[in-house]
């Protein structure tokens, strides 16, 4: 028995030191990780910024990137630059003398709309204001990364064939599947108000109503007005020429880009040196100093610790949803990162930037009654990203003026709830029966397993409505409109910034930086963002929340990468809807590339 006992002890000592063992080499291993990569970059005293999309990506906020995800990768990871950072460090370019030219790689470039617009308009005022060039090197041309090598001063291409180019317009893809859920069984229940609010048509129907296709058709054409019409100007030739050239397919090999106007010059790698040297002034390509942009924005972005004066800049970016969730725009949370602001004396404006699709009216709801006491004793300017629709207007309309990009989808002011009747899949696909036992009629008509009755339908209905009817009540009260009119270019209709502006819903197009110029000149005795401290929130995930975040497991996408994706997508945002919950989202969301 005693040897039994200290078997056992033995044992449990043994454990317990593999198991302080494990946790000290996972934190060493955390800790290894986290540290890496904190170098801080060094300014040469003469060279050109560097400009490389395949090595970065235009994000809300400067994050750092995910070290496991680095790890694994070898290093190749795309760095988070944000768009307020990044255009911080083109105008500190300008006018700094260590920077004799900007050198761009476009080609890479993913994201979104907004940030490349937003992107854009900081490098072009560069070329006007520094007298200082840009130049412009791609191999594979996309639509995303051509709009932005358009700005530059010159472009050159390859003249090797064999490139992939896929600079050809715009797409917007619309997702079905009713087919197959009819086939699994599944009947989805949908209850909404607005002609066009089509989040929620893709369980119900088979191909795209009217409605949606018009608000569709109208969207594509005006973003893609946009950038056509800015890389028109840029170029020198007509949007009705550009638009020909790629409806006939003449773009193919690297010479129709250069027949027509599309760039400047066809330069092998090793020519490109040559020519780059040559701006520099120098004899040899080897004599050239460099930085990225992911480091000059670490040098140029400090903060004015030195200011008594805040201007404080909120992110709401993602999915607003209940609760606490730190990667999305949570109520609860977002409630109290407000109030938490409003407590702050030191803070006499703020900008709040959105770029949210939309979400959970409850949460929604907490967020805009925070945002309507801070507003109450100090100016809140909104500043809209690729998205600010639904929910995501729903917390800004109110603000005291709103800027937004060209291409923002935003409005889409209406209200939808789903709930699924999953009856026949259980019964005649899992061949699984339920009998519900109910202590009053209708206890059992939010679990699912059945199809609502007339009543239940008409109750739920009366909820959509109720909401819809205070959604444009706000929106008539923060835009100064009758809720007449507001209902006439509402009914769930999203529409890009361009047309928001002429109709109401937004009062300038503009980018993050112009609302926090807008928001520091509403501050009285500052003359600028100079003289003003900007705080930004919610703060950014660190290394080590983003391995704690890693180690407690994440929702990885089966089909990320691929064709499905999207379809994929489709089936997790039916599958994370709550049954009966009112929500105010878009149903899409616009990559570029």
């Amino acid at each position: 028995m005693k040897d039994f006992i200290k078997m056992t002890l033995a044992t449990i000592a043994g454990l317990f030191l593999f198991g302080f063992v494990a946790l000290f080499l996972m934190f060493a291993v955390i800790g290894a990780l986290a540290s890496a990569g904190d170098s801080q970059p060094v300014m040469p005293r003469e060279g050109i910024l560097t400009i490389d999309m395949s090595t970065m990506v235009l994000a809300e906020q400067t994050t750092e990137s995910d070290p496991l995800e680095k790890l694994s990768s070898g290093g190749q990871t795309l760095t988070p630059v944000g768009i307020r950072s990044a255009i911080n460090a083109i105008n500190a370019a300008a006018t700094d003398p260590a920077v004799k030219f900007i050198y761009m790689k476009p080609d890479g470039m993913s994201g979104q709309f907004a940030h490349s617009e937003e992107f854009r308009k900081a490098l072009k005022r560069f070329r006007e204001t520094s007298g200082k060039a840009i130049v412009a090197y791609t191999e594979s041309p996309s639509n995303g990364s051509y709009y932005l090598a358009s700005v530059a001063d010159k472009i050159y291409m390859t003249p090797h064939d064999g490139a992939i180019n896929t600079f050809s317009g715009i797409s917007s893809q619309l997702i079905f599947l009713k087919d197959i859920l009819d086939k699994l069984g599944v009947n989805m229940q949908l209850i909404r108000h607005g002609k066009y609010k089509s989040a929620g048509e893709m369980y119900i129907r088979s191909s795209a109503s009217k409605e949606n296709l018009e608000q569709n058709e109208a969207m594509v054409d005006s973003i893609w007005e946009n950038l056509a019409g800015e890389i028109a100007a840029s170029r020198g030739i007509s949007v009705e020429d550009l638009n020909a050239m790629l409806d006939n397919l003449e773009l193919n090999f690297p010479e129709d880009f250069l027949n027509k106007g599309l760039v400047d010059e066809l330069l092998t790698r090793e020519q490109l040196r040559s020519q780059l040297a040559d701006l520099y002034v120098t004899d040899r390509y080897e004599n050239i100093q460099s930085i990225s942009l992911q480091d000059y924005a670490k040098l140029k972005n400090t903060v004015n610790y030195k200011a008594k004066n805040k201007v404080a800049v909120i992110y709401a970016e993602g999915n607003i949803v209940d609760g606490n969730e730190k990667q999305q725009v949570a109520g609860d949370r977002f409630a109290k990162i407000i109030a938490d602001v409003r407590k702050d004396s030191t803070v006499k404006a703020v900008v709040l930037r959105v770029n949210s699709p939309g979400g959970s009216v409850l949460a929604s709801e907490k967020i805009k009654a925070e945002l309507d006491l801070l507003r109450a004793d100090r100016p809140v300017i909104a500043s809209y990203g690729s998205y600010a629709a639904s929910g995501g207007y729903w917390i800004s309309a109110n603000s005291d003026y709103i800027f937004s990009n060209a291409t923002t989808l935003t409005g889409s002011i209406g209200v939808f709830s789903m709930i699924p009747d999953l009856s026949k899949t259980v019964n005649e696909k899992l061949h699984v029966h339920i009998t519900p036992v109910n202590s009053n009629r209708h206890a059992d008509m939010m679990s699912g397993m059945r199809a609502l009755d007339p009543q239940e339908t008409a109750y739920m209905q009366a909820s959509v409505e109720k909401i819809y009817g205070k959604f444009t009540e706000l929106v008539a009260e923060g835009r100064d409109m009758t809720v007449e009119a507001v209902d006439e270019i509402a009914q769930g209709r999203v529409w890009t910034g361009a047309e928001a502006l002429g109709i109401g819903l937004v009062d300038q197009i503009g980018t993050i930086e112009d609302a926090v110029n807008y928001a520091t000149m509403m501050i009285d005795g500052v003359a600028g963002p100079q003289d003003v401290q900007i705080v930004e929130f919610p703060k950014p995930m660190t290394t080590l929340d983003l391995l704690l975040e890693e180690f407690g497991g994440s929702k990885e996408a089966l089909f990320k990468g691929t064709a499905l994706e999207d379809v994929e997508e489709a089936f997790r945002s039916c599958a994370d809807a709550e049954a009966g919950k009112a929500y105010a989202r878009i149903p899409y969301e616009i990559i570029l590339k």
